[in-house]
């Protein structure tokens, strides 16, 4: 049976970040094909300017999520008074300043400025196994290179956005499954009452389940453009565990 690597997802705070609208900065329930990938790269220490690399990755990606504890949404909200000549640096090495606009105020110290608001929502608490594998599985990196890159980042790891810290360890072992969904199902199951059931998320052609439906996802990323586009037919559904594992 093909191998899956597991990922345990779990920190106080967790941004699957989705479709970002005006300034709200929303959130979807399952980590999308694109974050995995850039969690990847930053284990391996890959940089924005490797396109190739990252969209050949995200191509060979294999994914399915299962929430391991119920969704908690919280909403930050974000605020910062902003000038009209503020400058700072960037990563071209050299000032950036803001334009002129009609939303600038004059303050009584004869500065214009503007209050910038902008909302981010999170999960709480949040505790997501993924499980995946690559194709064709032989091509670098390896599911090997991946689970060392993740014990061994070469730079720190986030879950989504820089403040979502993993409270443990991300690399959460192994497991031989035929599919996605099969992986799902078997690996370190939670305590539950024997009523409580799991949502999980994986792709169509990776196995089914009584009672799940197939959507189009939009989660992938062209990492030359830095846009989103493309769809791709992943299932949702959830099951009720019959055991659980310490």
């Amino acid at each position: 049976m093909p191998r899956h690597l597991l990922l345990r997802l779990e920190a106080p705070l967790i941004a699957f970040g989705g479709e970002t609208i005006d300034n709200f900065g929303v959130i979807r329930d399952f980590p999308a094909l694109s974050m995995l990938t850039g969690l990847f790269a930053n284990a391996l220490g890959w940089r924005r300017e490797d396109c190739e690399l990252h969209d050949r990755l995200q191509s060979r990606l294999l994914i399915g999520s299962r929430l391991n504890t119920p969704i908690q949404r919280l909403r930050e909200y974000q605020t910062a008074q902003l000038f009209e000549k503020d400058q700072g640096w960037t990563t071209f090495s050299a000032p950036e300043g803001r334009a002129s606009s009609p939303s600038y105020s004059m303050q009584a110290d004869g500065r214009k400025s503007l209050t910038w608001q902008r909302y981010r929502d999170y999960h709480a608490s949040l505790n997501v196994l993924v499980a995946l594998r690559l194709e064709p599985s032989d091509d670098a990196p390896t599911l090997d290179d991946l689970a060392v890159a993740l014990d061994h980042p070469a730079r720190p790891l986030f879950i989504g956005r820089k403040p979502c810290l993993p409270s443990k360890r991300i690399f959460a072992g192994w497991q031989e499954a035929d599919n996605v969904l099969h992986a799902l199902q078997l690996a370190h199951l939670p305590q539950t009452d024997g009523k409580q059931s799991l949502r999980m998320q994986w792709p169509d052609g990776e196995g089914s389940l009584v009672g799940d439906c197939m959507i189009d996802l939009c989660d992938e990323r062209n990492w030359t453009s830095g846009v989103h586009g493309g769809w791709r037919p992943v299932r949702e559904g959830s099951f009720i565990p019959q055991g659980a594992q310490t």
